[in-house]
């Protein structure tokens, strides 16, 4: 029995796994769902009702009534985007849940903004893939305390304190990059304007999700991006800005990790990235083509076309042990129907040698050659399927696989992007 009603879901490579359809699916039995990290660069694309619906900062649970969803103090929030966000919830859809933000998440400013596309475009041939959002800047300002918190602008010293630190910023933008920045009192009447709509949304996270899970209540924590582009345990440098594996729960929502319970992984059953970086089991060839369209791999936001490689479970596995996975979650399946072979890569070779994790360095992750297990294919169209047993007999062989070489539990599948196009194999909560 479990101790406490606690699910992480969190993605287990890098990014864009379905977290955000899995979310919403479980948030039908779910009392909370709180985000716990990043910002608005991770959009969420949700399917019912034959509707197609997006989040970027605001949690995925949103479209259930009953669901409380809190933006953790591990996330930096665009409060003009959040507002947009806000707006455009609630037009598409006709019951919403509650929302709530950190009073200690972090603020993206314009500046950031500002500072972040001039730092990629810096970077030249070098470039992150950066969404320019202010991500990565406004975690900068957060770790060299010089940011603006929400609950800051409640403070009657506020404007003063704020002056001191946009003086030093606009100093920076001219000397490094000779930008000029927007006028202070325009950006201050503007925060204080976003102020002003969310103010009664505003809580002390923490507080809120301890009393809610002694109370028995059900709570979601919902990450963002995937283990892959964690900052400390993804592919330096080429990853997020935040710990965005399941590792920093806790930190990112002001609760004991003593509360958490299960850590349920999303994995795409087949493997794509965004930007630049360490690939090994990269497709160049029709084939991925054929997943990119038929698996929609193109940026939520961005819209840019991910790179399509086949499942990397060395990859998986440290995911898995980096941030504590209990169980995984296949989304997708569908997409690989009428795949002639299907591959899973179950080791590297770097160097000649034989390894079955992820090196540090992005010159040797750039170096490591996939090694693969192949397997038949299937052609039946499964998006209508509604239990494991009627999958084909080698769609349940690629799972069964998955789950011997990654030596953890497949809980439930995908079939497609629908709420009602999802099976599941065992409870979770």
């Amino acid at each position: 029995m479990n101790k406490h009603n606690t699910l992480v879901v969190v993605g287990a490579q890098w990014g864009d796994e379905g977290k955000g359809k899995i979310t919403d699916y479980f948030s039908q039995t779910t009392n909370l769902v709180v985000r716990f990290s990043g910002g608005d660069n991770a959009g969420h694309q949700i399917h019912f009702n034959g509707k197609k619906h997006k989040v970027r900062i605001t949690p995925s649970g949103i479209f259930n009534k009953n669901v409380v969803n809190i933006i953790g103090n591990g996330c930096v929030v665009n409060l003009e985007q959040l507002i947009e966000e806000i707006e455009l919830v609630k037009k598409t859809s006709p019951e919403i849940g509650t929302l709530l933000v950190s009073n200690r998440a972090q603020i993206v400013l314009p500046y950031h903004m500002q500072i972040d596309a001039a730092q990629e475009e810096e970077r030249g041939e070098q470039k992150i893939g950066t969404t320019k959002r202010g991500i990565g800047p406004a975690y900068q300002d957060k770790v060299s305390r010089s940011g603006i918190r929400i609950g800051d602008l409640a403070d009657p010293d506020f404007k003063a304190k704020f002056l001191k630190i946009y003086t030093h910023q606009q100093k920076l933008l001219k000397a490094m990059y000779n930008i000029e920045i927007n006028d202070f009192e325009k950006t201050h009447s503007n925060l204080i304007k976003c102020y002003d709509y969310i103010k009664d949304y505003v809580v002390d996270c923490g507080e809120y999700i301890e009393s809610a899970i002694k109370e028995g209540k059900k709570v979601l924590f919902e990450g963002a991006q995937g283990a892959m582009l964690d900052i400390d345990h993804g592919t330096y440098p080429f990853v997020t800005s935040s710990n965005c594996s399941a590792s920093n729960v806790a930190t990112g929502t002001g609760i004991s990790f003593k509360y958490i319970d299960t850590v349920l992984g999303v994995v795409k059953a087949y493997s794509t990235r965004v930007g630049a970086g360490g690939f090994p089991t990269e497709l160049v060839n029709e084939i991925r083509d054929g997943i990119r369209e038929r698996g929609n791999e193109y940026g939520a936001n961005t819209k840019r076309p991910r790179r399509v490689g086949w499942l990397d479970a060395v990859a998986l596995k440290y995911a898995i042990r980096t941030s504590g996975i209990d169980k995984i979650f296949i989304t997708l399946l569908d997409v690989l129907s009428g795949v002639d072979e299907i591959k899973i890569c179950n080791k590297y070779l770097l160097n000649d040698r034989e390894i079955q994790t992820v090196p540090p360095t992005t010159g040797e992750y750039e170096k490591c050659i996939a090694q693969y297990l192949t397997l038949p294919g299937w052609t039946e169209d499964i998006t209508q399927i509604s239990s494991f047993d009627q999958l084909p007999q080698n769609a349940k062989n690629y799972l069964k696989m998955i789950e011997k070489v990654c030596e953890v539990d497949i809980i439930g599948f995908s079939v497609g992007p629908d709420r009602k196009q999802t099976v599941t194999l065992q409870e979770v909560f």
